[in-house]
């Protein structure tokens, strides 16, 4: 392993999750608001926490009563006047109906001078759940989605028709009170009605959106799930006003800005990656090696970065361990084996991966060579779906811990040549 650039890649992951952490960006969507009634707080997502939390500290008593939902393990404390829950992700689990339950419960009986601050992050379409459908059903909904391929966008619009409070429908459960919903968007181009699968924002998908999304997977369906397809889903809620406060474009410009202190000219290839994490680590290993066969001259020793935020997708073909980010990084290896001062890796923003402890993988010009010294043959570990594994035994894993944040993945190719 290249230690010069593993340390850079480890101080471009830090510095760029610091600048989207949503203290700050909750606090100024607060700042001055006046809030004629009673204030309630609901927060789901893997940023629930660190989101309310925020708003406690800047709101103080005004917020009477509060709810949050987050991911196990991302509680870190208690929050005044709020109760805190741990439940499934990615898939819903029975923490996940418990809390959303109890966030229901929070808001009934409520009057049009009292307000719902909803703060939402990503996770939160497994996290704050109401099924329509009986929990193992959707549970094996959830699953058949995360491993067919199925965007976020797609995934979403079949979770909503099979929920009590996505699209849309937790903030009419909400009216005649006013939602203010602060937003942290894990979903590209901000699109507010499928972060979290818009629990109070109007639906701008359909019944043959859903029929056909279906059909292009295969999914496995009851009727009942069928039927509810054709349930209609708001398209118009006059109680809400929503607010975007962070977004995976800024964890871009963080990361280009890190690079920039560490003496990399920085290029910010695309805000909207979404394709197979195997294709985004190939194509960035590719612009790696076009750019140093280009180089010549006294360009040939100038360091360079390549960013690429956004979310990938993983086709399940195995059964080993990993996370889109890591497969990214490992797809990248085969690429840039043997060449000299190349390295790629890519993180989840939140600092989870998968259904691992590592935020993502790291490779450089020398991981094929620690792998093959092991008898590790990147395709077949690719097949098996298990580069938490591979990546581990050559130090390859990227673990930073929950960061109370979650703005989509940032993937870094470097150059440094000597």
């Amino acid at each position: 392993m290249n230690k010069s650039l593993r340390a850079d890649a480890d101080r471009i992951v830090e510095e760029a999750i610091a600048a989207v952490l949503p203290d700050a960006a909750v606090q100024r969507a607060l700042e001055g608001r006046v809030f004629p009634g009673r204030v309630l707080l609901v927060a789901a997502g893997k940023a629930a926490w660190q989101m309310a939390a925020a708003a406690v500290a800047c709101l103080g008593e005004q917020i009477e009563q509060g709810v949050v939902v987050t991911k196990y393990g991302h509680v870190m404390g208690p929050i005044d006047r709020c109760t805190c829950y741990e439940a499934g992700h990615p898939v819903p689990d029975e923490n996940s109906f418990i809390g959303t339950r109890a966030a229901l419960d929070l808001v009934q009986e409520l009057n049009a001078t009292d307000t719902v601050l909803f703060l939402l992050s990503g996770g939160g379409s497994a996290l704050f759940e109401d099924p329509l459908v009986p929990a193992d059903e959707l549970q094996d909904v959830t699953r058949q989605l995360l491993a067919c391929g199925a965007n976020i966008v797609e995934m979403n619009i079949i979770r909503k028709r099979l929920s009590r409070v996505k699209g849309g429908r937790f903030a009419e459960h909400c009216a005649p009170a006013k939602v203010l919903t602060v937003v942290l968007s894990d979903v590209l181009g901000d699109p507010l009605d499928m972060i979290a699968s818009g629990p109070a924002y109007p639906d701008s998908s359909t019944a043959t959106d859903a029929m056909l999304i279906a059909s292009k997977y295969k999914l496995q369906l009851s009727q009942r799930a069928r039927h509810l397809f054709e349930k209609g889903t708001p398209k118009r809620l006059d109680n809400v006003e929503t607010i975007v406060t962070g977004s995976v474009r800024e964890l871009c410009a963080a990361a280009a800005q890190a690079c920039q202190k560490l003496g990399y000219e920085p290029t910010v290839l695309t805000d909207q990656l979404s394709c197979e994490a195997k294709e985004a680590g190939r194509y960035l290993a590719n612009v790696l090696k076009d750019h140093a066969c280009e180089a010549d001259g006294a360009s040939a020793a100038q360091r360079k970065a390549f960013i690429a935020g956004g979310e990938t997708v993983v086709k399940l073909t195995g059964t080993g361990l990993g996370g889109r980010n890591q497969e990214l990084a490992l797809a990248a290896a085969d690429e840039i084996a043997d060449m000299e001062g190349a390295a790629v890796f890519s993180v989840g923003s939140d600092g989870t991966d998968g259904p691992t402890d590592a935020a993502g993988g790291y490779v450089d010009g020398d991981t094929k060579a620690e792998f093959e010294a092991l008898g590790i043959a990147i395709d077949d570990v690719l097949a098996n779906n298990d580069s938490y594994h591979a990546l581990e035994k050559v130090g390859g894993l990227i673990i930073t811990g929950p960061t109370g944040t979650n703005v989509n993945d940032v993937a870094v190719a470097l150059y440094a040549p000597e």
